[in-house]
């Protein structure tokens, strides 16, 4: 309630200040050319308000009459997508600010500065604007759900609180990283063998209708029974010729239907979870890396001075799957009714007995968080050895299968040549 209170009465404040404070323009980029002492062209750019301002500096630097050109804007915004990766990025820059001692506001315009993504650029330079008006680092996160989830707004809103921004951006710069490393593992695990495969039907795809249909001309002319394997091929290749527009647009409206439903659907998506987590193999790692991002974000939340209660709610809106969720939900509930956390965790009988083991020292000692930081990193590790362990085994397997199509469709064209020429 304190929390809330203090909340409600400072954003009037806020208002009034960023109205008296007229908000800060954001430097464009100029390009310049001129000539050194030597006479030579010599070329540059310039971040600059105004295009003053790149005069005075490009004559401090001895160019008097340089020819300088502003960088056209996108006339439909466009620009390059801000990326969690760059989130990341800028978390643990502004630490290492705040760490040397640098005010806040000056840290988000050095950080700008050395940002190539423009959209991010911007997005970083209004969150200083917010502040120098007068309001707080969360408030200023807030404008921006789809890149500051409500974990990520908390943690920086609690550090304002304490006055311990800087460390607490630390932990949230670690927790960003080591799940950003995290997640960038399961692409990987995920992405390579469909990325092999797919390629490998469409180079069969090829075959089938610009390669084979070569070969069926000349076996036209034998006058003799094909083996069966050829006919087989060839009735492929003439299916693929009359019907490939049909299996590609019937392949991409299956994908866009997907995904559509995923976004929409709640339950398919949750159904797309449970699915997941039983898939051979890539289950497994699914099922390791979500105990990992569940224990890291417990880890964070906790150690951050957030009660265990509201910890959990936002290890469930992290969890990533719809199992996990569930289950932390209940785990809270739990919680909130007096139980201990590992007898919460074993009631439910999702999590792995490690996870558990770990909270009941942690809860006997004092050291939940430190507990909860060790088993992270522990299946962090997991899914790295597991991921690199899939991808040695994948490649052979890769390897085979593209043996398998491609030079099977080629022992297929020739076995009638091989024929014809031990008939003459």
């Amino acid at each position: 309630m304190a929390t809330t209170t203090a909340t409600k009465t400072a954003k009037p404040a806020s208002k009034t200040a960023a109205a008296k404070k007229p908000k800060i323009q954001e430097p464009d980029l100029y390009f310049w050319e001129g000539k050194n002492q030597k006479g030579q062209v010599v070329r540059g750019e310039i971040k600059a308000r105004s295009l003053a301002d790149v005069k005075n500096q490009l004559r401090k630097q001895g160019q008097l009459k340089p020819k300088i050109k502003k960088k056209p804007k996108p006339l439909f915004g466009g620009g390059k997508a801000v990326q969690p990766a760059d989130i990341a990025v800028f978390v643990r820059q502004m630490a290492t600010m705040m760490k040397a001692g640098v005010p806040l506001v000056q840290s988000f315009e050095l950080v700008a500065d050395g940002l190539e993504n423009e959209n991010m650029r911007k997005m970083v330079l209004s969150i200083r604007d917010d502040v120098s008006g007068g309001g707080s680092f969360g408030s200023g996160l807030r404008r921006f759900p789809k890149y500051f989830d409500e974990l990520f707004c908390s943690l920086v809103e609690s550090g304002e609180q304490s006055g311990t921004l800087e460390t607490m951006l630390d932990r949230v710069a670690t927790y960003k990283e080591k799940t950003e490393a995290l997640k960038k593992k399961i692409k990987k695990a995920l992405t390579y063998p469909i990325a092999v495969l797919a390629v490998a039907f469409i180079v069969t795809g090829i075959l089938l209708v610009k390669v084979v249909p070569v070969f069926a001309e000349t076996f036209s002319s034998f006058g003799a029974d094909l083996p069966a394997f050829t006919q087989f091929v060839l009735g492929l290749s003439v299916m693929a010729q009359a019907h490939w527009w049909k299996l590609a647009g019937g392949v991409t409206i299956i994908a866009i239907a997907f995904s559509k439903a995923k976004e929409t659907s709640q339950t398919f998506a949750d159904a797309v979870d449970r699915v997941t987590l039983k898939v051979p193999i890539v289950g497994m790692i699914v099922n390791e890396a979500v105990i990992a991002r569940i224990a890291r974000t417990l880890s964070t939340t906790f150690s951050a001075g957030v009660p265990l209660v509201e910890a959990l709610d936002s290890v469930s809106g992290a969890a990533g799957n719809a199992v996990y969720r569930d289950a932390v939900k209940r785990v809270r509930d739990d919680v909130t009714g007096g139980t201990m956390i590992n007898v919460a965790l074993r009631t439910v009988g999702v999590f792995p007995t490690l996870l558990i083991q770990m909270c009941a020292i942690g809860e006997e000692s004092g050291a939940l968080d430190t507990m909860l930081d060790k088993v992270a990193t522990h299946y962090e590790a997991e899914v790295d050895n597991k991921v690199d362990n899939l991808t040695a085994l994948l490649e052979p397997m890769i390897m085979s299968i593209l043996g398998i199509l491609v030079g099977g469709l080629m022992v297929a064209m020739y076995m009638p040549i091989f024929q014809l020429g031990q008939v003459v």
